[in-house]
């Protein structure tokens, strides 16, 4: 019997060293807007850590080749929604946006949704009872990247949309978070990032919806420190998927559902399955992402 299965391989070779004159972070959202190539690199926003950034821009160019060369002054601020005060409805925290869905109904390719990272604390979104939103500022809240006295954050996934091809900027909300009971705490949570939430999201429409692929990082149900068990912890993170019909993009809050392993039926707040065949065990240096050291990338700890 032939064997007809394919063999994927690749070799690394060596490159040119790049400069790039714009804030550089994990995230390089990208669209052709006509015959305009377009990225947005870095972040927007408050942070108690680092302090509020107006580093996520726009620019231009035929190809990437081109773009990624682009001076610093060609890298523009594109008009942002503002952070809104503590206990009103709108924009909270930091966003760095990580993939770009682009309206096929537009012919001229103006119509962008972004699908941003979204960071926040105790101190920019305290947990409101009414709604179940925000976060319980414990003396047990994890370490944070700074130091002892700083508080990890925790990430959330939200929409924005834009008509001008990605200058301008509406805030359509979360589609995808994890409430505060899931939060994993000292002395369990040694990663010194993450207190937990989803984050990190990449995305792809097909048919009638938007596939939405992101980190794994709360606990898969209510954090007891009494009762925790990593090997619970570790079974429930990894890279996750939800998805949203692409008719709710224009008001997506509380339309995302969450993967449970058969199908998508899980609401967008609480918690379903990550993909098993990505999980790494234990024995193989997989496990929890909160384990020390472990905090690398998604792959590291999956």
């Amino acid at each position: 019997m032939i064997d007809t299965a394919p063999k994927p391989k690749f070799k690394l070779i060596p490159a040119p060293k790049v400069i790039f004159n714009s804030f550089v972070d994990c995230n390089m959202a990208e669209v052709w807007v006509g015959d305009t190539f377009r990225i947005f690199p870095g972040k927007y926003g408050e942070d108690p850590l680092w302090g509020y950034a107006k580093d996520l821009k726009y620019s231009d160019g035929p190809n990437a080749n081109v773009v990624f060369q682009n001076h610093a002054e060609k890298f523009i601020n594109p008009k942002m929604p503002p952070n809104v005060p503590i206990g009103k409805k709108g924009l909270h925290g930091a966003v760095w946006f990580e993939t770009v869905y682009q309206d096929k109904k537009d012919a001229t390719g103006k119509t962008l949704y972004a699908l941003y990272h979204n960071e926040n604390y105790p101190i920019t979104l305290p947990y409101n009872p009414k709604t179940k939103e925000g976060y319980t500022n414990s003396k047990l809240w994890p370490q944070g990247l700074t130091g002892p006295e700083s508080p990890a954050a925790v990430c959330r996934i939200g929409i924005m949309k834009s008509l001008d091809g990605g200058k301008s900027w509406e805030n359509k909300g979360i589609i995808l978070e994890d409430l505060d009971s899931r939060m994993i705490l000292k002395p369990h949570n040694t990663s010194n990032t993450f207190a937990g939430g989803v984050g990190d999201p990449s995305a792809v429409a097909s048919g009638e919806y938007l596939y939405v692929f992101y980190g794994e990082y709360g606990y898969p149900g209510v954090y007891n420190p009494s009762t925790y068990n990593p090997s619970v912890e570790a079974a429930g993170q990894c890279i996750s998927i939800a998805r949203i019909a692409l008719k709710d993009l224009d008001n997506p809050v509380g339309k995302a559902k969450r993967w449970d392993g058969k199908g998508f039926t899980i609401a967008h707040n609480s918690f379903g399955k990550p993909v098993p065949s990505l999980q790494i065990p234990l024995s193989e240096k997989g496990g929890s992402s909160f384990l020390p050291n472990r905090w690398i990338s998604l792959g590291t700890f999956c």
